[in-house]
């Protein structure tokens, strides 16, 4: 019965031109659908893969640009690495000039001291007048005491100053006398002086308590 029904309605079909033309212009429109959508489809991927590619060569652009850089950055970092031991090496030979520049000054100054002395012993060889030995004694240590200040060292004053440990070393107590002389240096058993500011040799004391 059902074999009948299917064989009428093809009998309608093949009868009906319109209803042929309708289920034909359905099948190309669903045919063309089909079509678009794999179009739209092929299009997408093809969007992506092109999105991949510029982004890819986007990073690889910005990796050659970074290694650009470090060995930029490289290159002045070993310049100036160069640059600062030459200058360390250069600061320490004009340290050592300095010194040595100094201490020649020093030696120097003292040559004619040491002058004085070999004459002064030459002559006291045959001097009999012993207050002519003691000025010329004087004469000697008064001339390098100049030198010394030209030199910016002075004496650090001590005796009866109050005890400072800035500029004294106590070697020992000493019962003061008087009062006043509590906390007080009393006795230089060492001079002190310093250069300048800074002291070179503490003075040594003795202090009253």
């Amino acid at each position: 019965m059902e074999n009948n029904q299917e064989e009428k309605l093809q009998e309608e079909q093949v009868q009906n031109p319109e209803v042929n033309e309708k289920v034909e212009e359905n099948t190309d429109n669903l045919s063309e659908k089909e079509e678009n959508t794999d179009k739209n489809r092929k299009n997408i991927f093809s969007r992506k893969k092109d999105k991949d590619k510029t982004k890819v060569q986007e990073l690889e652009k910005e990796i050659e640009q970074l290694k650009a850089e470090k060995a930029e950055l490289n290159d002045r970092f070993l310049r100036l690495f160069s640059e600062f031991d030459n200058y360390k090496k250069r600061v320490s030979k004009e340290k050592l000039d300095l010194i040595a520049t100094a201490s020649e000054k020093v030696l120097v100054s003292l040559l004619p001291v040491i002058d004085d002395f070999e004459r002064a012993i030459a002559a006291n060889e045959k001097a009999d007048n012993i207050d002519s030995i003691k000025e010329g004694f004087n004469l000697i240590y008064n001339k390098l005491v100049q030198m010394m200040k030209r030199f910016d060292v002075e004496e650090i004053q001590a005796k009866g100053e109050e005890f400072n440990t800035d500029f004294h070393e106590a070697v020992t107590h000493f019962p003061a006398q008087k009062e006043e002389d509590k906390g007080k240096v009393i006795d230089v058993t060492e001079k002190g002086y310093k250069l300048k500011d800074k002291v070179i040799r503490f003075a040594k004391v003795v202090v009253g308590q």
